[in-house]
């Protein structure tokens, strides 16, 4: 899988696209990664990428031309639409991060890693040209409800969570279905009848949070690990894991509920 990363601040990915799974990935060749400088498409001497914002207000926003030919370079060709959205290459996705973008979510995570190439916009400033959103990217995305300074660092924390989907990415394919926001399974209408009818009637099942985790010393300054984990019962600690998974979840985060 490929990642495109356009950005004012390319030297920003030199850290994170150099550790952990992600490095993994890139040395294995599961994933191609390359960082686009923006400015590289300006032609004044100051290689200017952003302007005032018709109609006034604080503020600048980046403008259409550097990022359409930024786009562009990348695919080879120009960019056509239809019916005001880009026509892309089967497989490719251009991905405008803004704090006004739908939500990123797990299933917007596996939706994406079924994909052959993903191409971010990192936006800046005040914003990115609308014109950018409504007949280039073919969607915009958000990564909750708050705003960061740009979006390089929202297309990392995608980027990252792609890449640990895809197929020998990870050491073991096991831990990408038994973390918290995993895809729903029985998991929880074993213990919880309400969500069993729901699942019964078509209603889609929310997941649960990962369920806790316990290492040695089995008693750390008074507080000790449940017992059922010591035990030695594989049925009664999926039992209990199933459970402590969704009270944590009811506890932390009642609305995936």
């Amino acid at each position: 899988m490929r990642f495109d990363l356009i950005t004012i601040f390319p030297e920003f990915f030199t850290g994170p696209l150099d550790h952990g799974i992600v490095r993994r990935a890139r040395e294995t060749g599961i994933i191609q990664t390359r960082v686009q400088d923006l400015r590289e498409f300006t032609r004044d001497r100051h290689r200017t990428v952003d302007d005032r914002p018709f109609g006034g207000g604080e503020g600048m926003v980046l403008k259409p031309e550097p990022i359409f030919e930024a786009v562009e370079s990348l695919l080879g060709n120009s960019v056509a639409t239809a019916n005001g959205k880009p026509e892309l290459p089967s497989g490719t996705a251009i991905i405008l991060m803004s704090a006004a973008g739908k939500l990123f979510r797990q299933e917007t995570a596996r939706r994406l890693s079924q994909l052959d190439r993903l191409i971010f916009i990192c936006g800046r400033y005040e914003g990115v040209d609308e014109r950018v959103a409504d007949h280039l990217a073919s969607e915009e995305i958000s990564i909750g409800d708050f705003v960061l300074s740009g979006g390089e660092l929202p297309a990392m924390l995608i980027l990252d969570a792609v890449t640990r989907l895809l197929p020998g990415a990870l050491g073991n394919e096991a831990s990408s279905q038994n973390e918290s926001f995993s895809a729903p399974t029985d998991q929880a209408t074993e213990i919880d009848p309400v969500r069993a009818r729901q699942e019964s009637s078509g209603k889609s099942q929310p997941s649960l949070l990962d369920f806790p985790h316990y290492t040695r010393p089995a008693e750390f300054r008074g507080w000790t690990v449940p017992e059922v984990l010591i035990g030695g019962n594989h049925a009664e600690v999926a039992k209990w894991r199933r459970a402590a998974a969704l009270e944590k979840t009811r506890r932390n985060r009642p609305d995936l509920l």
